[in-house]
């Protein structure tokens, strides 16, 4: 037995109460997967093959920049992937693509021609394909292609709307250490792909118009509205104004056709409440890291225009607009331990983590995370190339889930269901290590307005 094979079945074994498919999940998002030829498309527009191809719809999650992927750049991998059966059995699991040509884990043809995923050499699982939409072969008035204007991921559950495609957080002194959203755009342009850097509202609605008259077994129930960070204006808007106008142009064409999210700062009560008048539904105020060194370290541009208590204070005042259960931070998982300056053991790690997880739980608050992905321009990823230990990933499910349960708490709205074998959400597990829902009604078939505070208006403003 080879030493990945050995890591993830001592972890399977210590961890029995963790799905097998999470722990699988959570190493091929942290150290991404390989590509063999024969599972990339077959041709370089993306809009005529059979695949959904990946679309880059806000950061690399690569391990490798475009020029170092090869074939893998010009012949695009999946969006996602989906893993099923293998000698570990498993369960339906939805898997972002993260490209790493030195991986351990690669996606090729077997001998009868069917796509896996071997590991070590040795097949461990059968591998699914995202079919291509039909959306997605169409074009806007102005030639734009669907996928660029308005890409969807989660196996076609969300509508990814990265309105503003590059951050006001800029420079080593103010972008967080982890992130890799401003070279993303710089590398797309650099290829010569299209990679609009502020999505015009028509465009918007446009490519919305056509997956909705395409998407006819209504797969995508969702829409996120995010980009990067704003600190003065874009367009002549303040970043309340600036994502909010796209939620209302999307309600007011389309009402309640997605649940509507927006990913922004935290901001002050009267902007969050601009954010629900428009008819955003769900508010994603970002923490990143609970840590308040680590904090200050890897979030310098948050930490000085509004600073780690304050950003907490207006995550919880935001609660008053929205409902506690649809304000919904994200934390990026595996940071915490990034070397020079991250917790030296996992222990120390899931300790600060699981404290700050009790902190938002007991105000109600059910954060989400998304697994690091060490991006190779960014400074944490270059001095992290292997990102976090899969031990850490683990048993962060297992107290992410043990915290919620002590809170007497749900899985979040927005994501889809819940449970091993059902969950679409790609880019972490938290979803698949949670209990399905069988005996209740899924929450994203429930009304957009469940949740808001009594008294609350129902529609847009």
């Amino acid at each position: 037995m080879t030493g990945r094979t050995h890591l993830i079945e001592s972890l399977m074994e210590r961890f029995p109460h963790i799905p097998r498919e999470a722990v699988i999940k959570e190493d091929l998002l942290r150290g991404g997967m390989a590509f063999d030829d024969s599972a990339l498309s077959d041709t370089t527009n993306e809009a005529t093959g059979g695949i959904k191809p990946k679309s880059y719809f806000i950061f690399s999650f690569d391990h490798r920049t475009l020029p170092e992927l090869g074939a893998a750049a010009l012949r695009r991998p999946p969006e996602e992937i989906v893993l099923t059966g293998g000698p570990y059995e498993l369960r339906r699991t939805v898997v972002s693509v993260r490209v790493n040509p030195a991986s351990p884990y690669r996606v090729q043809a077997g001998p009868d021609g069917t796509l896996g995923l071997y590991l070590d050499g040795r097949r461990i699982s059968d591998v699914g394909l995202p079919p291509m939409p039909d959306y997605y072969r169409e074009t806007l008035p102005n030639g734009k292609s669907v996928m660029e204007v308005a890409p969807t991921i989660q196996w076609g559950y969300l509508v990814y709307l990265t309105v503003f495609r590059v951050c006001q957080y800029f420079g080593a002194k103010e972008e967080c250490q982890y992130c890799d959203i401003n070279h993303n755009w710089r590398q797309h342009k650099a290829a010569g792909r299209p990679y609009t850097g502020v999505k015009p509202v028509e465009e918007v609605l446009e490519a919305l118009e056509i997956i909705d008259r395409y998407d006819t077994a209504r797969a995508s129930q969702a829409y996120t509205l995010t980009g990067g960070a704003i600190t003065s204006k874009v367009a002549g808007h303040t970043e309340a104004d600036f994502y909010g106008r796209y939620a209302q142009a999307i309600e007011e064409r389309f009402p309640g056709r997605w649940i509507g999210k927006v990913v922004a700062q935290a901001l002050p009560k009267a902007d969050v409440q601009r954010f629900h008048d428009y008819g955003i539904r769900i508010y994603h105020p970002n923490f990143e890291v609970w840590d308040e060194r680590l904090f200050q370290l890897y979030c310098p541009g948050k930490e000085r225009y509004v600073g780690r208590a304050e950003w907490h204070r207006r995550i919880l005042d935001s609660a008053d607009v929205f409902g506690a259960r649809n304000v919904i931070p994200n934390f990026v998982a595996g940071v915490e331990m990034a070397t020079p300056d991250g917790f030296a053991t996992v222990d120390e790690a899931i300790a600060s983590t699981a404290e700050g997880l009790r902190f938002f739980m007991s105000h109600g608050i059910v954060p989400r995370f998304t697994t690091w992905c060490p991006e190779p321009t960014t400074p944490l990823g270059k001095l992290n190339p292997e990102g976090a230990p899969l031990e850490y990933h683990v048993r962060l499910l297992e107290v992410y889930r043990a915290t919620l349960e002590e809170y007497g708490l749900a899985s979040p709205p927005g994501y889809g269901p819940p449970g091993p074998g059902r969950a679409v959400f790609s880019v972490s597990s938290f979803m698949d290590s949670l209990p399905a829902m069988d005996d209740l009604p899924a929450m994203d078939d429930l009304p957009a307005t469940d949740g808001l505070p009594a008294g609350e208006p129902e529609t847009a403003a």
